[in-house]
């Protein structure tokens, strides 16, 4: 749980930042996870030199023996002067993380050249989805006071305030909530708490292999780790474990500084070698299909895409170059059957009339199994924007399915519905996973009650409409109200009483 103490110390780290020039909150959080992983380097190899003492055997080291090599450890530069410390981290740590091969940085020669480690003909190129993404990497921390400020900030964190890897990921979450604006092309940070009923509702277990495809900062996938762990932890085997660290996981995006900073999120989490990989889900270059059991994600909402480079498979489902329609044709693709899916779409997904919107609300309906539709409040994404969405979740069968849709009108989610979104008591969230499991509770609810059963019928005949006021039922109650006569005595009494106080307010001021 991040404290006050904790977040005003991430706050003071963040100011000296800006204070350095540096205002762009992405940039911010790009410049921290890099240091964050440098100094998680030296704890990892601390880690290696701790099981070599103990057991005798060699250990894979990741620095260099060399001096050169053993100044870029964390723990060996952070007390230096802080012109030593930007020279080295700019001159030598820095490059030597881009170049990070096997698992090891590479060493410097005498000149202080950088000695790149060759490919090995009788091993795979072992690399971590975060040093995989380096090359285009640059370190702009503007000089030595800045950089000595935020690494002595950081190094007070982990001495003093992060005890455990949940606490590293809270962390790391609080960083992410500071990116307060949507990117160019309509993407924007879920808020955890979306993102974990989300992942409530399709239950993942450790032998899923799950996807974003549209991963931002991985928040989908790390709320899956979480979940994975908490539910399944003292009962994995040890081949589960290996998955998860290695391939349960899988995320794509066409942001490099996001493709770093999900890895980097990912780590911090236990995942050690995540699938995230650069590629842009919806165009040709994507081929991958039948391959996971789980899908979740908050795709683009307002994306413009070539048509030409669209994946002909996709423009069969529906033919559009709206990214939240093609969207929902790749986790089709995606997922193997039985395969399950939670996605965010925006509210015109659910009652668009072009021939696009009602093909893929129809493939849906008629191919596969709709399970529900989740309406959510317009101030859910806020400050980021004030868009109204709704949650789907279906299940990927290739042979129809969907019998009855269960709909949910969500008023609460647990924040404010302003752009402060302040804590607050209300909450629907834990009301929806309740219900959302109990579908036999649900059975008999009447169309004014929070939640309900619509036919598949019923929504056929409403041209595959899926918007919730197409179905809810407002219950008007009767209200009496007393006879004319009676209310125009009232108000003549009333003014009979104003006249005889303005009388008497009139003689104290005179008097």
């Amino acid at each position: 749980m991040i404290t006050g103490v904790i977040k005003n110390k991430i706050d003071k780290i963040w100011t000296d930042i800006w204070a350095g020039g540096i205002t762009n909150p992405l940039t911010v959080i790009e410049q921290l996870t890099y240091l964050m992983f440098i100094r998680s380097l030296d704890e990892k190899e601390l880690e290696n030199e701790e099981f070599a003492n103990m057991t005798g055997e060699t250990a894979d080291l990741i620095f260099p023996q060399s001096e050169i090599g053993q100044a870029m450890r964390w723990s060996k530069f952070k007390n230096r002067d802080s012109r030593e410390i930007f020279d080295l981290i700019s001159q030598r740590v820095f490059p030597a993380v881009k170049k990070m091969k096997y698992g090891k940085l590479p060493d410097f020669n005498d000149k202080g050249e950088l000695i790149e480690i060759a490919d090995r003909a009788d091993a795979e190129q072992v690399q971590t989805a975060f040093s995989r993404y380096m090359d285009s990497a640059v370190f702009v921390i503007p000089n030595p006071q800045v950089l000595q400020k935020i690494i002595t900030g950081l190094d007070d964190l982990y001495e003093h305030d992060i005890a455990d890897l949940d606490m590293q990921g809270d962390l790391y979450e609080y960083m992410l909530g500071k990116l307060s604006t949507a990117g160019q092309n309509g993407q924007f940070r879920t808020p955890k708490h979306i993102r974990e009923m989300m992942v409530e509702l399709v239950a993942p277990t450790p032998d899923d292999l799950i996807c974003d495809p549209a991963c931002g900062t991985a928040g989908f996938l790390v709320s899956a780790a979480e979940y994975i762990r908490r539910h399944y932890e003292d009962t994995m085997t040890d081949e589960q474990w290996e998955n998860f660290s290695n391939r349960t996981f899988t995320g794509y995006d066409t942001d490099h500084t996001m493709l770093r900073i999900s890895a980097m999120n990912l780590m911090l989490h236990s995942i050690t070698n995540p699938d995230i990989d650069y590629k842009d889900s919806v165009s040709k270059q994507n081929n991958v299909s039948g391959k996971y059991t789980v899908c979740l994600a908050n795709p683009p909402f307002k994306g413009t895409v070539d048509a030409e480079s669209i994946n002909d498979n996709l423009k069969a489902v529906t033919n559009t170059k709206k990214t939240e329609l093609l969207f929902l044709a790749l986790f089709l693709r995606l997922l193997q059957k039985g395969g399950r899916c939670a996605c965010i779409v925006p509210d015109g997904v659910l009652f668009g009339s072009s021939k696009a919107h009602k093909a893929i609300r129809q493939e849906l309906i008629e191919n596969h199994q709709l399970k529900a539709v989740i309406s959510m409040p317009s101030g859910v994404f806020k400050p980021y924007a004030g868009v109204s969405t709704a949650v789907l979740v279906f299940v990927k069968t290739d042979a129809g399915g969907t019998d009855n849709v269960w709909f949910y009108d969500m008023k609460a989610d647990g924040f404010s519905l302003d752009d402060k979104r302040s804590e607050i008591a209300e909450n629907d969230i834990p009301d929806i996973i309740s219900r959302f499991h109990n579908p036999d509770g649900e059975k008999d609810r009447e169309r004014t009650e929070q939640s309900f059963f619509v036919s598949k019928q019923e929504i056929v005949d409403n041209d595959y409409d899926l918007s919730i006021n197409k179905y809810k039922k407002t219950e008007y109650v009767a209200v009496e109200y007393p006879p004319t006569g009676e209310i125009m005595a009232d108000l003549d009494g009333l003014y009979k009483e104003l006249g005889g106080l303005l009388e008497e307010l009139g003689g104290a001021l005179n008097g």
